[in-house]
């Protein structure tokens, strides 16, 4: 969402995006507060959970998935697995604390995506979307030092879901299309990095009015901070990540926020929300209560489902025990996250010249090698990530083998014997381990040593548990058209569309497998009849999906 134009719009729609671009992300997205200037309207009391009236948990799902959709095409949207899974550490043990505390109920877990999604933006925030989506922005993850305290920035944005403080908000506002609503979201994020834009569209009466009557209430941000310090806590994290994010906040707040902290916008810190939570730090016991804290071990499964970070919450009976990520595992990712949301070389070569030194700690060992794989220097990317491999704590050795990994499959890197074999024994390891982000670099390595049938075995199996991770099905599209399998290679392509929502794109692939030539037709009789019943599936699920754009859904 570079431009100031929407790019996924009709241009009927467009034209009314750009009408309405005065709700900035902190009014829409971010619950929190006004624009600048504008006065607060404070309920004289919250409604209980169940009395939302005008919008149902269906239409509120409906709007986010849309909303969703949009966003997944954006180039600004990031999958990246490592990242992923490192957010769904969090993530899963927040949820699970939630649904322990009654906060997310039964209907609440079934009916919401409860999906999170990176955005590659440097600038700190995170928002909530309609229908339980949320997103996070490389910023706020570079920025905190622990895990607790981006910790306590999930727990805050999904307790104004788990409140359904955003169906609140948009029930206020019945006369206004659910389209509309869902376009002037889109086109507040597009938005966000042309200020003169959104301050020009500021002027419109209009979209002052509707800004007036989307605006969270102070109680509801303040609900969310208590109930959001329940649920870290509950999950056993430490309380003590609430303050000190804030503290955080506040200190950037002083230095005069430049625009580098949409979340101080969308989130106004107020003396009384700090002293609400130091006062909660003795009761909670700094976070004592919850699941016994433990590393997790490198080979544990990360309970996950969908597209990058989504995920089906089970049953609340069949909740694993989940144990929190291991302490230096945030270092390590806050150094990936800065790294990744750097476009500019100088700040790249800085973070690789610091780096290099005899004594530094991990996370920056860590962004040393990344610099210099973006950097397109891999042979040193490779020197400084086995140096990383050679000083972290055994708890989180398997973080530096990952990037061992991805720093040796760089495609301009010269692989030695000695570093194939290494990539091999890695390889194994990390198709047998459970989480996503190095089931894919194991297929990646697999595709890069010529061993296909193992990797091709453990894809088709995550994409059965996982259909709406579009970058597995493409990564067993690639281990197919390796391994000779044309129908089924193009079949993985069509599902990687569908994991997206784009129905089109899937057609056109299933219609090409349906037009190869008769003898890889032939030879594989169960794919193809699969490809004509998907064929029929996705055509009903675009004409779904159109329908539902034409009554504005």
């Amino acid at each position: 969402m570079r431009s100031s134009k929407h790019p996924f719009l009709p241009p009927t729609r467009a034209r009314s995006v750009r009408a309405l671009t005065a709700l900035l992300v902190a009014a829409l997205v971010a619950p929190g507060g006004p624009l600048r200037g504008q006065p607060v309207q404070e309920p004289t009391a919250l409604p209980s959970l169940g009395d939302v009236d005008g919008m149902t948990l269906a239409d509120e799902r409906r709007l986010g998935d849309r909303i969703a959709r949009d966003i997944y095409r954006d180039p600004d949207y990031l999958d990246d697995p490592l990242l992923g899974d490192y957010l769904q550490r969090l993530w899963q043990p927040l949820l699970t604390s939630a649904r322990t505390r009654g906060e997310v109920t039964p209907e609440l877990a079934e009916r919401m995506a409860w999906e999170l999604m990176i955005s590659r933006d440097r600038r700190v925030n995170a928002f909530a979307l309609p229908g339980g989506y949320f997103g996070v922005h490389l910023g706020l993850i570079a920025i905190t030092d622990t895990s607790a305290e981006l910790a306590s920035v999930l727990a805050h944005e999904l307790s104004h879901v788990s409140q359904r403080h955003i169906a609140r908000m948009l029930s206020r506002q019945d006369k206004v299309a659910p389209w509309i609503i869902g376009a002037m979201i889109l086109g507040a994020l597009a938005a966000r990095s042309n200020v003169d834009v959104a301050n020009a569209a500021i002027a419109g009466s209009q979209a002052v009015a509707i800004q007036g009557q989307l605006n969270f209430s102070r109680d509801m941000e303040r609900e969310a901070d208590r109930i959001g310090f329940s649920v870290l806590t509950g999950a056993g994290f430490e309380g003590e990540g609430f303050v000190s994010m804030f503290e955080k906040l506040q200190q950037a707040s002083r230095l005069n926020d430049d625009g580098a902290f949409p979340y101080l916008r969308s989130h106004p810190l107020t003396s009384e929300r700090m002293a609400d939570m130091k006062a909660r730090l003795p009761m909670a016991g700094l976070g004592s209560s919850g699941p016994v804290r433990a590393a997790t071990p490198p080979g544990q499964p990360v309970p996950g489902q969908g597209l990058g970070l989504n995920l089906n919450l089970p049953r609340q009976t069949d909740l694993p025990s989940i144990l929190l990520p291991a302490p230096g595992l945030h270092p390590l990712m806050a150094a990936r996250a800065r790294v990744l949301a750097e476009n500019g070389p100088d700040r790249l070569r800085a973070w690789l010249a610091s780096g290099q030194a005899e004594q530094v700690r991990p996370g920056e060992r860590y962004a040393a090698a990344w610099a210099a794989h973006r950097l397109g220097q891999p042979a040193l990317a490779v020197q400084l990530a086995q140096r990383l491999r050679d000083e972290v704590a055994p708890e989180v050795a398997w973080v530096a083998d990952a990037l061992w990994m991805e720093v040796v499959l760089a495609p301009a890197h010269q692989r030695t014997p000695a570093q194939l074999a290494e990539l091999a024994r890695l390889r194994d390891q990390a198709l047998a381990a459970g989480d996503r982000g190095r089931l894919l670099l194991g297929a990646q390595a697999a595709l890069a040593t010529g061993e296909l049938r193992p990797a091709a075995s453990r894809l088709q199996t995550w994409v059965v548990n996982h259909p709406r991770d579009a970058m597995a099905w493409q990564a067993l599209s690639a281990v197919y058209r390796s391994q000779g399998q044309t129908l089924r290679a193009v079949r993985a392509e069509a599902e990687a569309h569908v994991a997206t929502r784009d129905y089109a794109g899937a057609l056109e692939r299933l219609r090409a497998a349906q037009a190869l030539p008769v003898a890889q037709r032939s030879a594989d009789p169960v794919e193809m009849a699969v490809i004509d019943a998907r064929t029929r599936d996705v055509q009903a699920l675009q004409r779904e999906a159109e329908r539902a754009e034409r009554e504005g859904l």
